[in-house]
């Protein structure tokens, strides 16, 4: 199996988890997941398998978008209703209320990791020391928020955010700080990632239908070529003989393309990633296997 799964991860479940289910259906351990998901949260999980593994770290686009349910009037120690209640309040929020402050919290914020999040301090992951009740400095970080849009009120406290925001941001702490600036405890409800980089939900498959897919035998059918993550770079055709230096690791020459990085096509499809330099190729990252 080779290419990208895009999985709709369940509720309750680790990344980790989801990898862990799909090495038992796919048959393969090469797999790698990119956009670590909480188990609380639901949505877009891109997994990566076989020799599209390698292209986990290469992808241009790290943006993600969330739908957030928000509470106010609670406070817990993980930013989340899993958590342990630390705060409650009787004050109410408005719509209103809530709109005005929204503005503030968009474009460059600067943003404090939360202590339940895999952050290390000293090779030690934050999470870790918060279960042991340590509590230790952070640093805020730069995170950019492009998009932060009201879209209801599902309950008396309960508010439906939709977040577009860049690799990075701690949506628990983006609604905690919503809360400070509101004068009002809040804590994050719910939350379901609708895209992660160009993969949305549209692309998305659950366990359960991509276990029915390998029953059926067409499970191949939900994958998505790994060349998908590049289809942002130009392409460059390259004939046969080309291909075969390539593929033994050596440089090609007389190219007639402009200096810059290519997706390489051969007369059998996709090869991978070449860069052109003083009409010299050489291969970046080949996605086909030697012979």
């Amino acid at each position: 199996m080779n290419g990208i799964l895009i999985v709709d991860k369940p509720m309750d479940w680790t990344s980790f988890d989801v990898i862990a289910k799909l090495r038992g259906i796919l048959g393969t351990r090469k797999l790698g997941h990119s956009g670590t998901l909480d188990p609380m949260a639901t949505g877009v999980l891109p997994v990566f398998a076989g020799g599209a593994s390698k292209a986990v770290d290469m992808q241009p686009n790290h943006d993600k978008t969330y739908r957030a349910v928000v509470r106010f009037g609670l406070a817990t120690d993980t930013g989340d209703v899993t958590g342990t209640t630390l705060e409650t309040s009787d004050v109410t929020v408005s719509k209103e209320q809530l709109q005005a402050v929204l503005p503030q919290f968009t474009g460059d914020i600067m943003q404090t990791p939360p202590m339940y999040s895999a952050v290390k301090i000293n090779g030690t992951p934050l999470y870790k020391l918060a279960r042991q009740g340590v509590t230790v400095e952070r640093k805020a970080r730069p995170v950019t928020i492009y998009r932060l849009d009201l879209l209801e009120q599902c309950a008396q406290q309960d508010f439906v955010l939709e977040v577009a925001c860049s690799k990075g941001t701690y949506v628990r702490t983006l609604v905690e700080d919503l809360g400070k600036a509101l004068g009002v405890p809040a804590t994050l409800a719910g939350l379901r990632r609708t895209q992660a980089g160009i993969f949305d939900l549209q692309h998305s498959h659950t366990l359960e239908e991509i276990q029915a897919a390998k029953d059926n035998g067409t499970l191949e059918q939900l994958f998505l070529p790994v060349e998908t993550v590049f289809e942002h770079l130009p392409l460059l055709e390259v004939n046969q003989e080309n291909t075969a230096r390539l593929m033994n690791g050596a440089p090609c020459f007389r190219i007639k393309a402009q200096d810059g990085v290519y997706r390489l096509h051969s007369e059998d499809g996709f090869l991978g990633l070449g860069r052109v330099q003083n009409k010299q190729l050489k291969a970046e990252k080949l996605f086909v296997e030697r012979t």
